[in-house]
């Protein structure tokens, strides 16, 4: 393995440790926002691109379609969502947001998502050159 191959497999594992350590407060602040558990918020935003199916929606949430399944449920009792017949397909239901279900992930983009303290210790050239790197590694930036 190359020095770049161990380097990018380090610095992968680094982000992905300070994301999955820091982000508990934050999701525990859209539960509260929302009255949802954090698992049915997901959902939502995944069809914020247009309907998926169940079997898609359970991948893309990676889990299996039975949990999708109980997910939905629970999101059009509440009204966030609508479960059609696909029209191609009669056994596959199509799954979309209601115009309620929009509003509710609109009060989530609302809810404040501090970087960690980790972060606040860099420096202004520190942060720009994170920035930079991000917006390149997310494709938003040549």
């Amino acid at each position: 393995m190359s020095r770049k191959e161990r380097d990018l497999r380090t610095a992968w594992q680094l982000v992905v440790g300070v994301v999955m350590d820091t982000r508990g407060d934050w999701r525990r602040n859209v539960t509260a926002a929302t009255g949802l558990p954090f698992t049915r918020v997901r959902a939502l935003k995944r069809l914020l691109e247009g309907p998926l199916t169940l079997g898609a929606l359970a991948e893309s949430l990676g889990t299996d379609p039975p949990a999708a399944t109980v997910a939905v449920n629970d999101l059009e009792k509440r009204g966030l969502v609508t479960r059609l017949v696909h029209p191609e397909d009669r056994r596959a239901k199509l799954v979309s947001l209601t115009p309620a279900g929009r509003a509710l992930l609109r009060a989530v983009r609302r809810v404040v998502d501090e970087p960690p303290a980790s972060f606040r210790s860099l420096s202004v050239d520190e942060v720009g050159l994170l920035l930079r790197v991000f917006e390149r590694v997310a494709g938003r930036h040549p």
